[in-house]
């Protein structure tokens, strides 16, 4: 793995111990962290968004992927698309910071963005951990020049979220040289111009495994593109296989162990979404200034109008906080990765198991920086009226393209499941130190008011909110736990809940991390204090309705009580707050600290 500051830079803490343990902002990765050459290659992939992929816009949403494929070449003629390919195969093998920050600079048409994405991750990932050293060679050069696309193939029309219930088969052949693949794949993006798939199947209606099939297999088509809501520019087919000959050597891993290969691949594509809607949200909000600064109504530009302001503090403090939890979280990730021996023969599963180690936050980032996104480009839209409405200018197509987010790397509906669940399931195996923490919280409220910490500095009630808000969680977690014991998985509106509660603490404590960590920036700091008001009420409104949920009568007053203890505090002036990052935006004339 290529040289980098990020393992010196942040601890690999245990996955999911943000709610158990402190952490000090020596210990986290942030974005003022980026070392020259993270921001070289920062600059090259925005560079070569603005100048190469933007003035194509038309031709590439009018599904014109000669025009796709040959601005792919062009960014793996720059290295954009070797970054997390080995050295050995043409790759440059960066850190996953470097992944995170061209997933997020090159999102100025989500069109393009959504191809270059599918193919740098989940089209080329599972063949650089999985692969044979054969088919290694045989495909990886190609894929990090952008000579051959790839595309991940997992959906069905019948199994979009349960993946694992998919009904494509493969049966190997008598003579034991391919097998023989039959079913349909649904909503499969490059799958319109690219090379190389990987293709889930169940082998003989059991074992999920995937295979490496070429476009020009026999038995294999694609079919009609798909006319979408939004990213028009990207191309999604479904693909059919009829009796699909697959030479048993294309085989990927184990027969099988298809979903580790699935599930592990989403890990990264989810924290590069995460990064990928910071992206969209900055480039969103540079739009809604500059329009904001130039339309005039009622004698004075709509930049001074008090509701204006508002949106654009919201936006820029989304923005904040979705960079501050993406690189605290891939930092934790390069720290991990920082001693692995990448010419090992089990260098690839050794990176799987330490990425996997941060599952719930890459689900945190996916669902809280797609739900960001829809917040500041709807404020985007709305900033620019009626024009907004209008394909003619910018703020339409972002709002179309925005949706798909929630969709994309399984559902937010799953990726909330997921985040508590995942908990759940390694406090249960005694990996992670929750239950006892939750039994000591219950102990504590219980028996009364519990103490407030000293914290001191500009942020030191919000240091007491994040307290609290961890409290809370924690409190909602034993009260959920406590009626349904195991089958608080079956709970899907309380799981949702408690994921809710757990998003925001992590969002809060990277605010607050990362501000301290700044010192003085009072850009920084103000952010900080404006989402932590709001991230309180967040806490509370969740914790609420899962007490409700499990209690009734007196136990159902007593736990209210210890809520409302919990979540008393004295309000910020949100409208000062917001009027201070509103100005700072606004002269600056795009997100800026």
């Amino acid at each position: 793995m290529a040289a980098t500051k990020t393992q010196l830079l942040a601890k690999a803490a245990k996955g999911g111990s943000f709610l158990t343990e402190e952490r000090q902002p020596d210990e986290i990765f942030t974005p003022e962290d980026f070392s020259e050459e993270h921001r070289q290659i920062a600059k090259t992939a925005s560079e070569f968004t603005v100048n190469e992929v933007v003035p194509l816009a038309d031709q590439i949403e009018a599904k014109n992927f000669e025009v796709t494929r040959t601005l792919l070449r062009k960014a793996g003629g720059l290295g954009l698309m070797a970054v997390d390919v080995p050295e050995a195969y043409g790759g440059l093998e960066m850190d996953k910071v470097t992944s995170a920050i061209i997933a997020e600079s090159i999102t100025k048409l989500a069109s393009f963005s959504v191809a270059f994405t599918g193919h740098v991750g989940i089209g080329t990932l599972p063949l650089v951990w999985y692969g044979t050293e054969a088919q290694k060679r045989k495909y990886l050069p190609k894929l990090a020049t952008g000579e051959w696309i790839g595309a991940y193939a997992l959906s069905e029309s019948s199994s979009g979220s349960d993946a694992m219930n998919c009904r494509t088969r493969a049966v190997l052949s008598p003579d034991g040289s391919h097998y023989i693949l039959n079913g349909e794949k649904m909503w499969i993006t490059n799958s319109g111009f690219a090379d190389l798939f990987t293709v889930f199947a169940k082998i003989d209606g059991e074992k999920v495994s995937a295979f490496l099939v070429e476009r020009n297999t026999p038995g294999f088509s694609v079919g009609p593109e798909e006319h979408k809501l939004g990213i028009r520019g990207s191309s999604t087919c479904p693909l059919i296989l009829a009796d699909c000959k697959v030479p048993v050597e294309n085989l990927l891993g184990e027969p099988g162990k298809g979903h580790h290969i699935a599930f592990n691949i989403l890990n990264i594509g989810r924290f590069k979404l995460g990064a990928a809607c910071v992206g969209g949200a900055r480039n969103g909000l540079q739009e809604a200034i500059a329009y904001a600064k130039e339309r005039k109504a009622f004698g004075k530009s709509i930049a001074e109008f008090g509701l204006i302001q508002e949106k654009l503090a919201e936006c820029a403090t989304g923005i904040y906080a979705g960079e501050s939890m993406v690189y605290r979280t891939i930092g934790m990730i390069d720290a991990a990765l920082a001693d692995v021996d990448t010419a090992g023969p089990e260098a690839s599963r050794e990176i799987q198991k330490r990425i996997e180690e941060y599952a719930v936050e890459c689900s945190i980032l996916k669902v809280w920086g797609s739900e960001m996104l829809d917040m500041a480009v709807d404020h985007v839209l709305q900033i620019f009226g009626g024009y907004g409405y209008v394909e003619e200018y910018p703020a339409e197509r972002a709002y179309r393209d925005s949706r798909i987010n929630r969709i994309f790397e399984g559902t937010n509906e799953i990726n909330r499941l997921i985040i508590t669940g995942w908990l759940m399931k390694r406090a249960l195996a005694g990996q992670l130190p929750l239950l006892p923490a939750i039994k000591k919280l219950m102990d504590e409220v219980m028996s009364g008011p519990v103490a407030a910490e000293d914290h001191e500095g500009p942020l030191a009630a919000e240091r007491h909110l994040l307290a609290n808000a961890k409290r809370l969680t924690l409190f909602a977690a034993g009260a959920a736990s406590q009626k349904y014991l195991q089958a608080l998985a079956d709970q899907q509106e309380l799981m949702g809940a408690l994921a809710d509660c757990i998003m925001e603490v992590y969002a809060l404590e990277s605010c607050i991390l990362r501000a301290e960590k700044l010192g003085a920036n009072k850009q920084a700091i103000a952010m900080t204090q404006y989402y932590a008001a709001n991230a309180v009420e967040r806490v509370e409104q969740a914790s609420r309705k899962v007490i409700a949920a499990v209690a009734d009568g007196d136990m159902l007053r007593t736990q209210m009580a210890i809520l409302r203890r919990l979540s008393k505090h004295e309000p910020s002036n949100t409208v000062a707050l917001g009027r201070r990052i509103a100005s700072h935006v606004l002269a600056a004339g795009r997100y800026a600290l």
